[in-house]
């Protein structure tokens, strides 16, 4: 990763039960935070480690903390966070990391 770029990832699992439509729903709407401006590298992640309880990852860049503030405020993560998140998440770990 070159130096200045930010690497957005979570670890989560879902309240839904593995395979149902909530479960697939949340990943599809999910996967639309892809198109927010800024947002570079989007991945949506299935976990297949047993040394964790999380089930699902996103990992995604941006050029630089500009473009990760601008992610961070824009009105469809903000919406998504508030009702789907919110409600939909039972646990999950957040790391963001910069180059050195």
């Amino acid at each position: 990763m070159i130096e200045g770029r930010i690497r957005h990832t979570v670890a989560f699992t879902l309240a839904h039960p593995a395979g149902s439509t909530g479960e697939q729903d949340f990943l599809a709407a999910a996967e639309r935070l892809a198109a927010i401006p800024g947002v570079e590298a989007f991945e949506l992640l299935a976990e297949v480690s047993p040394k964790n309880g999380y089930r699902f990852g996103i990992t995604m860049e941006f050029a630089d903390r500009s473009a990760y503030e601008g992610y961070n405020e824009h009105p469809d993560h903000l919406r998504f966070v508030q009702e789907r998140w919110l409600a939909e998440v039972s646990d999950f770990l957040e790391l963001d990391y910069a180059a050195r």
